[in-house]
C-alpha cells in the first residue's frame, strides 16, 4: 500500500511540473473606470509588439488617459495630440503592415500623425469600435493587438458623452500593463492562440 501511495505522489508530482511549464504569453492589459480589456499582442509586428511591453514596463500610460472617443470609430489616448503632429511621444516607429492583421473591431493600432512615411507614435494608441470593421486604415496604420477579453467595456467607453473635441467630459483613466497568460488560458476566453 505503501508503494502505490508513492508512486500515485510522485505521478501527482509529475503531471503538476508538466501542467506548469505550459508556454506563458504576454497579454495586453488595460484597466479603466469602466473595467478591464485583454488584448493579444502579435508577432508579427515585433517593432510594436516591443515598444508597448517596454512602455508599459516603464508605466508610461499609468498619468493618461483615453483622450479621443468616437463611438463607431475608434477609442484613442496614450500621448498629447498637437497641432504640429504627436510631439509628446518620445520616440516614432516603422509602421509593420501585415496582409493578416486587418482593423476589425477590436483592433489595437497605433496613432500617427500625417507624417508621410507613416510613422507611428510610440506612446500613442486605439481600439476600433466600429462592429464592420475600418478599412480604410488597414495598410495605413499599424494594428499590433487584438481585445479578446472586454468588448463591452469598449462599447461602455465609446459611449461615453464627449465635448466638441471628442474629448470625454469625465476623464477615462488607463492603467496598463503586460500580464502573463497561457494558450489555454487565453483560449478559455473565446481567443484561438495562432
Amino acid at each position: 500500500m505503501k508503494y502505490i501511495l508513492i508512486n500515485f505522489m510522485f505521478l501527482l508530482l509529475l503531471l503538476s511540473c508538466a501542467c506548469s511549464s505550459e508556454r506563458k504569453y504576454q497579454i495586453g492589459q488595460i484597466t479603466t473606470p469602466k473595467g478591464e480589456m485583454l488584448f493579444w499582442l502579435y508577432e508579427e509586428t515585433p517593432v510594436h509588439k516591443a515598444s508597448f511591453i517596454q512602455l508599459a514596463k516603464d508605466h508610461y500610460w499609468d498619468s493618461l488617459t483615453f483622450n479621443r472617443v468616437i463611438e463607431g470609430f475608434v477609442i484613442q489616448g496614450g500621448c498629447p495630440d498637437t497641432p504640429a503632429g504627436f510631439g509628446g511621444s518620445p520616440y516614432l516607429l516603422k509602421p509593420e503592415f501585415v496582409d493578416s492583421i486587418r482593423h476589425v473591431y477590436g483592433a489595437v493600432g497605433a496613432g500617427r500623425d500625417d507624417n508621410p512615411e507613416k510613422l507611428s507614435a510610440g506612446c500613442q494608441l486605439y481600439i476600433v469600435h466600429n462592429k464592420d470593421g475600418i478599412p480604410r486604415l488597414d495598410d495605413n496604420y499599424t494594428v499590433f493587438g487584438q481585445i479578446f477579453k472586454g468588448l463591452d467595456v469598449l462599447d461602455a467607453i465609446a459611449e461615453v458623452p464627449t465635448d466638441s473635441t471628442d474629448t470625454p467630459l469625465d476623464a477615462i483613466t488607463m492603467e496598463v500593463r503586460v500580464i502573463e497568460m497561457s494558450a489555454s488560458e487565453v483560449e478559455e476566453l473565446g481567443y484561438d492562440v495562432p
